[in-house]
């Protein structure tokens, strides 16, 4: 069993900051990426940010400048650092993980987190 827990999210004022944490128990023989995706009511899931196991990351445009991500590979835990979060940063944010199951694996598996509630309001 491959269980994602996401930790971090609340309720936190324009201009604050928030740090979502995912941590990935059971076992998994290799990672090739960690990542979070937001969903929005009435919107699809969108990528907000991934990092490899290298540590190469990327960004979607609207959180460029102001998201971070970041990971312990040996504790197979992903950070996500916002900061001047906006109101339109309220979603529901999903920890995702890319790898193989197994070292005999021909085929790589996304595991999801449940998912954290952030919610920019004053």
């Amino acid at each position: 069993q491959v269980q994602l827990v996401e930790s971090g999210g609340g309720l936190v004022q324009p201009g604050g900051s928030l740090t979502l944490s995912c941590a990935a128990s059971g076992t998994i023989f290799s990672i090739n990426a960690m990542g979070w995706y937001r969903q929005a009511p009435g919107k699809e899931r969108e990528l907000v940010a991934t990092i490899t196991n290298g540590g190469s990351t990327n960004y979607a445009d609207s959180v460029k400048g102001r998201f971070t991500i970041s990971r312990d590979n040996a504790k197979n835990t992903v950070y996500l650092q916002m900061n001047s979060l906006k109101p339109e940063d309220t979603a529901v944010y999903y920890c995702n993980i890319e790898g193989r199951r197994y070292y005999y694996s021909a085929r790589l598996s996304a595991y999801w987190g449940q998912g954290t509630q952030v919610t920019v309001s004053s």
